[in-house]
């Protein structure tokens, strides 16, 4: 994990405006070099076909590719890795299906989350959220910059090494605040899909980012 570009993570979205596809070619086109491809209504036909053509941009971008809750899916296409939320399949299941060859991300919202995700074998944790968002349905408690920092801390007590990405309603203004706290990076969705020009937002995201590190 070493090598892996964690400080901004993108996570397609569908709108009006932009398809799955196109959101994760502006984020590319923005400089951003880890895309997570979401689609949590979409049927397993739908996210396959769209996995393809997603996964051919990112090599072309020498980018991480990571497929959000399906583990299956990943090891069929030899995806980066995958996500998988709280209710998805247990990280140390996918561990044993995926072996070492994968990376494995787990969300979480309290430090007794990420202990456990640390035992079961993951390799990074997304944690928030940050604030409240819409692109997230049942949505846990808010964290804020407070809850950053305690789980931060907490993870320094107690030996615990893994990337810490702050994910949720998070915008570039967040950000200095945000690195602040000890967190490896951040992942976005809508502040950079609404933005009138997204790939320009996500290069002032970076150069923010990189001005921080």
């Amino acid at each position: 994990m070493e090598d892996k570009p964690m400080e901004l993570q993108f996570i397609t979205h569908f709108t009006d405006r932009y398809s799955y596809y196109d959101s994760a070619r502006l984020a590319l086109e923005g400089g951003c070099r880890w895309i997570q491809l979401r689609m949590k209504d979409a049927s397993p036909e739908e996210r396959e076909q769209e996995a393809v053509r997603v996964q051919e941009l990112c090599r072309t971008y020498g980018a991480t590719f990571i497929i959000d809750d399906d583990v299956e899916l990943v090891k069929k296409l030899k995806a980066d890795g995958v996500h998988l939320g709280k209710n998805d399949m247990p990280i140390a299941e996918a561990r044993h299906i995926l072996a070492k060859d994968f990376i494995i991300g787990g969300t979480a919202n309290t430090f007794d989350d990420v202990v456990s995700h640390y035992r079961a074998g993951a390799d990074y944790i997304g944690c928030g959220p940050f604030r409240f968002t819409t692109t997230k349905k049942n949505l846990s408690p808010i964290l804020g910059l407070e809850g950053y920092r305690n789980i931060v801390r907490q993870m320094h007590e107690h030996g615990i090494n893994l990337p810490i990405v702050a994910i949720g309603g998070i915008t570039c203004e967040d950000i200095p605040a945000i690195m602040q706290t000890g967190v490896s990076g951040i992942a976005l969705s809508g502040t950079i899909l609404r933005a009138e020009n997204p790939a320009e937002e996500t290069r002032k995201i970076l150069e923010e980012l990189k001005s921080k590190s």
